[in-house]
């Protein structure tokens, strides 16, 4: 489908610039936030006014824009809730000034399309600029939007992206409706606390890609998506993803599950897991990162990781089961049961 030749996360470990994962980060308060960088690469003047989504997602894409910037064809970014956190200061404003004089950054940044449309001013870049607000399948949409027009455009590049912050306005919404924990709970122990709900997350991955596999770290050779609640239907999904995408003969080296504590969706991954069978080893990645609409983004900069160092994290690892070597990785991710998406990456071969 398409070739993943850079990948840069802001996340809620240390996944930026220099990687460290093997200690994992615990969640405040429920919330797993993200460890922000210096954003060297933003002009300290326009950096202050940025909310921090537009940060986080900016900050992601800067060191592939460095490396690429004059190549990139397109900007295409997932979000449901963009910069939500400054929708509701503008929203706010208009109250406390009685619809008088506003300033107007809080408007500016409070649309779901300002983390691509800063990405690109700050590049430049006057090409394909597009956002996708699908809740829990933005990311994906925005993957398959970059995999069509690349069929379209065979020698073109993209930078694709998922972003989404913790802003009060939506933990608070997310909260009382039921979906994250109200007992304290360490990220360790999210997987063994069989209650509802899990812990708040949020981050920002981007990624290079394109259609040459020459020094690509991975390949995305399968994409579906479906709205059920029926885990008998997902599971009959899967079995036609992996029968379109999976070759004759060969075998799934990792599932890297969305498996996320809440006891209500568990019934979702086990009916996958039972597709596959026990030999397939089994990862875990919410404990990391938390449960936000595009973790699907996170999940495949860890494939990336996992395919290009041959090496994972103990703790990510669901059972003992570890695979001497990676090819494939397929990502299972389910978004409050009702949305649900599937992903093949494999390492790219020379």
């Amino acid at each position: 489908m398409l070739y993943i030749h850079q990948a840069s996360c802001i996340s809620p470990q240390q996944t930026f610039a220099a990687v460290e994962i093997d200690q994992l980060r615990e969640a405040v308060n429920n919330k797993l936030q993200v460890i922000e960088p210096s954003y060297d690469g933003i002009p300290s003047g326009i950096l202050r006014r940025m909310g921090k989504a537009i940060r986080i997602g900016v900050g992601t894409a800067l060191p592939l824009i460095k490396e690429n910037n004059t190549s990139i064809d397109g900007i295409i970014i997932g979000t449901a809730n963009g910069g939500m956190e400054d929708c509701i200061k503008f929203l706010n404003q208009i109250i406390d000034y009685n619809e008088g004089l506003l300033t107007p950054t809080n408007f500016v940044q409070s649309t779901t399309n300002a983390v691509a449309a800063q990405i690109g001013l700050l590049s430049a870049n006057k090409s394909y600029n597009t956002t996708h607000v699908h809740r829990g399948l933005a990311f994906e949409n925005a993957l398959l939007d970059a995999g069509m027009l690349l069929k379209e455009n065979a020698v073109a590049n993209y930078l694709v992206g998922g972003v989404d912050e913790i802003s009060a306005y939506n933990y608070n919404i997310e909260f009382l409706d039921g979906w994250y924990k109200k007992e304290p709970i360490a990220a360790a122990d999210l997987y063994i606390s069989h209650t509802i709900a899990s812990i708040a997350g949020e981050g920002a991955a981007m990624f290079f890609v394109n259609n040459d596999n020459t020094n690509a770290t991975a390949k995305v050779t399968g994409l579906q998506f479906l709205h059920t609640e029926d885990e008998q239907l997902v599971a009959e999904q899967l079995n036609l993803f992996l029968e379109k995408y999976l070759p004759a003969g060969e075998k799934i080296d990792l599932l890297l599950s969305g498996e996320n504590g809440d006891s209500r969706l568990i019934k979702y991954y086990n009916a996958c897991e039972n597709v596959l069978n026990k030999q397939v080893p089994v990862a875990r990645f919410k404990h990391m990162t938390g449960e936000y609409p595009t973790s699907s983004a996170a999940a495949l900069w860890l494939a990336c990781f996992i395919l290009k160092g041959q090496w994972m994290p103990q703790h990510m690892l669901k059972y003992t089961l570890v695979p001497s070597n990676f090819n494939r990785v397929l990502i299972h991710n389910s978004y409050k049961g009702q949305q649900h998406s599937f992903m093949m990456v494999e390492k790219a071969v020379v």
